[in-house]
């Protein structure tokens, strides 16, 4: 027996599988096989539960009242905020700020960072890999201030060309934005090395870590990056909140995204100064909820053996490919040379959103469309796939049910 099979054989998923009430549901007169994780996860009893204790005892605004629940609601956001920097290793916990999303993140950055640093000329980098939200917010900021978005060539494998990237890499590259896995194939990008490349000329390095956090550990520290951001609901937490990571230095250096309450030190008509970290990011009342939620999620997965949760999500997508290769027409879209359990396919004869529905029809959730990658699907030559991504809850079961699903969709319009 190897130690991954023995990892694997460790992991027990109907356990985990049982932590999660929205799981024990049919759908369509089936029992539910969610495959849509890349989408957003689960939440567990224990993040439901902490959302519900907050709302039932302690719902109150944060820093700002002389009263027990109040009290009680900071200690707990930030309790959640020292989470996140134990979760990713962080020096500080006043380097970890709250925002909704890695889309809110990318918004951040681009819009302080990039304002304040990029100038006519210069160049920001990103593999065709990339999601929606990790290009958009860059050309916008880009077209403001005369400097580029310049796509880096992917390999037909699905794999950064790394060989494009080094001869596109000179002094005028100042930021290269980058996912540390992709939404749509799984690829696991060498973020590490591609950090190095980019040091090497004075660039600043953003990693998007939505499809990576619930995974494997992370160490922003050893990764070397200056931001990282994932989003809550990829990890088992609630939507609409999540946390970016950034180099101290350059976070003091950056002006404020937001203006209003919380973010400001004095404001009076004649001027106002703004806070501290991490409060200057941090404008308005926060979802106190999502935080402690995040947290939960965080306490939850670290509960976990994160080894053998990987082994296990490993053997899914292996067992996948073995299956996949005994039916005619089911092919997949991308061979990178690390992924995590993203199948992204496509079956001869039949459109992804088709198989999308008869799927449903058999209980079986999978995401259909461009994955908000349409540069990526460009570069394949389609509109899209149909994908299934599996994460710690999902079994060899549920890859059995998603295979005879195709095979009944390959029936139908075969």
């Amino acid at each position: 027996m190897t130690a991954a099979t023995a990892l694997t054989q460790a992991f027990d998923a109907a356990a985990v599988r049982a932590d999660f009430p929205i799981l024990q549901q049919e759908v369509n007169g089936h029992p539910l096989i969610y495959l849509d994780n890349a989408a957003t996860t689960q939440k567990p009893n224990a993040v439901i539960d902490a959302i519900t204790d907050y709302y039932r005892n302690d719902n109150a605004n944060v820093h700002r009242g002389a009263h027990a629940l109040s009290d009680r609601a900071t200690q707990k956001f930030e309790a959640a905020r020292e989470a996140v920097a134990a979760f990713l290793n962080s020096p500080s916990s006043r380097q970890v700020i709250w925002v909704r999303g890695v889309t809110e993140a990318v918004n951040l950055v681009a819009n302080t960072w990039g304002r304040s640093e990029l100038r006519e000329g210069d160049r920001v980098l990103l593999p065709y890999l990339e999601h929606h939200s990790d290009i958009v917010p860059w050309q916008m900021v880009c077209a403001e201030t005369g400097s580029s978005v310049e796509p880096i060539p992917v390999l037909e494998s699905g794999d950064i060309d790394l060989d494009a990237l080094d001869s596109m890499l000179d002094e005028r590259v100042k930021m290269v934005a980058l996912n540390h896995v992709s939404n749509a194939l799984g690829t696991v990008n060498p973020v590490q090395q591609i950090i190095g490349k980019a040091k090497a000329v004075g660039a600043k390095v953003f990693i998007d870590g939505a499809q990576a956090v619930a995974h494997w550990p992370l160490d922003v520290q050893a990764l070397g990056c200056d931001f990282y951001a994932f989003s809550g609901h990829k990890l088992f937490g609630p939507t609409g909140i999540g946390a970016l990571w950034g180099r101290e230095e350059l976070l003091d250096a950056m002006p404020p995204f937001l203006g209003g309450g919380e973010m400001i030190e004095t404001v009076s008509f004649s001027g106002t100064t703004f806070n501290t970290l991490p409060f200057k990011f941090e404008a308005g009342t926060p979802n106190i909820a999502g935080v402690i939620g995040l947290g939960a999620a965080i306490d939850y997965v670290q509960s976990l053996d994160r080894a053998a949760a990987a082994a296990h999500e490993q053997d899914l997508l292996e067992y996948t490919l073995a299956l996949a290769a005994d039916i005619d027409g089911l092919s997949r879209v991308g061979h990178p040379r690390e992924a995590v359990g993203i199948y992204s396919f496509l079956l001869a004869g039949c459109h992804p959103s088709d198989v999308g529905m008869l799927l449903d029809q058999q209980g079986i959730a999978v995401r259909t469309g461009h994955h908000c990658a349409q540069p990526l699907m460009a570069h394949y030559g389609v509109p899209g796939t149909a994908r299934a991504s599996y994460t710690i809850y999902n079994t060899r079961e549920d890859v059995d049910a998603l295979m005879a699903g195709i095979r009944k969709a390959k029936a139908l319009f075969g």
